[in-house]
């Protein structure tokens, strides 16, 4: 099985669905176009993300970085007069130090998440979507921002116009990815409730991924990210707004056209079923929202469920047609 993966919504689901499957039978892609520099370090805080949640380190009251942070290292930058806008906690600090210096010694992004993933004992393959850079800019009214500049130090204010990603056209899927999409016995392909603009759309933005995941022939279901038009972390909603479309589970089904045949949606989005088999989109209704490990490996279970039976003759899939 397959997992496109952004942050903190995608590795809840990463979590479950880590515990609802073997682990050399999934594998979590995750986003990289989140990826920067800062100073002097390489900073990948999507793979960061799904790393501290699987192997249980996350901070789960703030929702994000690691738990039992603490943030000397930053008060000590203030008082030099350093870049501040960017928050790097003492311990999460010795993270970006440790692959920054063995990217500079020669080993690619793919082999500095599988020994720390091996280090941390999570026995999921997690990958980066390329070994090569590829990074997310957002246009907006006030002139093209890199991800970061966007999402954190303006706080994703500025009206976003496009969004593009430097660096895809030259880009390949990274060595398991590109062993992944290769198997024959690809159970499944899930698309994790992350933002699809600035999570998801990376990662399909690498050339050929489309294509090799319909050549696949496995079902692709997407998690949807937007409860009651709203987003329950992120400016998907926003975004989505200001893109042109209005944010709801059924911008979440136009925007993978193509891509997803299967849309797991809220309870509070029921109303919308009817609509979306209009599409060509089975829907699933359920309770997504992800507050325990029990939630998420129980959406985990059901996403599973649900794609199998998206395989499975007509009649099978029409159980999952109503509310």
């Amino acid at each position: 099985m397959i997992a496109l993966c952004g942050g903190v919504g995608g590795a809840k689901l990463a979590f479950g669905l880590a515990r609802a499957v073997a682990p050399q039978d999934l594998t979590i892609v995750v986003n990289t176009g989140d990826d920067f520099e800062h100073l002097g370090l390489s900073v990948s805080p999507d793979i960061d993300t799904v790393l501290y949640t699987l192997s249980g380190l996350s901070d789960r009251e703030r929702g994000w970085g690691r738990t039992g942070e603490t943030w000397g290292f930053m008060s000590a930058l203030r008082q030099l007069g350093g870049e501040d806008w960017f928050n790097l906690g003492d311990r999460d600090l010795a993270m970006h130090v440790e692959r920054s210096w063995r990217l500079r010694a020669g080993e690619s992004l793919s082999q500095v998440t599988a020994r720390t993933a091996r280090t941390l004992g999570i026995g999921t393959a997690i990958v980066p979507m390329s070994d090569a850079p590829v990074r997310t800019v957002v246009e907006t009214a006030q002139g093209p921002l890199s991800f970061q500049r966007y999402f954190v130090e303006a706080r994703a204010e500025p009206r976003a116009r496009a969004i593009r990603f430097e660096g895809a056209e030259a880009a390949r899927p990274s060595p398991a990815f590109a062993a992944a999409l290769d198997r024959r016995d690809v159970a499944a392909v899930v698309v994790c409730p992350s933002n699809p603009y600035l999570s998801v759309d990376p990662i399909l933005a690498v050339p050929g991924v489309r294509d090799r995941l319909a050549a696949l022939g496995a079902p692709v279901v997407a998690v949807s990210p937007i409860i009651a038009g709203q987003a329950l972390k992120g400016p998907a909603a926003k975004l989505m707004a200001e893109l042109g479309a209005e944010p709801g589970v059924l911008a979440v089904a136009r925007h993978y056209r193509g891509l997803a045949t299967g849309l797991v949606i809220d309870q509070a989005d029921a109303g919308d079923a009817a609509a979306l088999r209009a599409m060509g989109v089975t829907p699933h209704v359920t309770g997504t929202i992800m507050h325990s490990d029990e939630d998420r490996t129980r959406l985990a279970q059901e996403t599973l469920r649900f794609a199998a039976d998206l395989s499975a003759p007509p009649r099978a899939v029409a159980a999952h047609g109503g509310p």
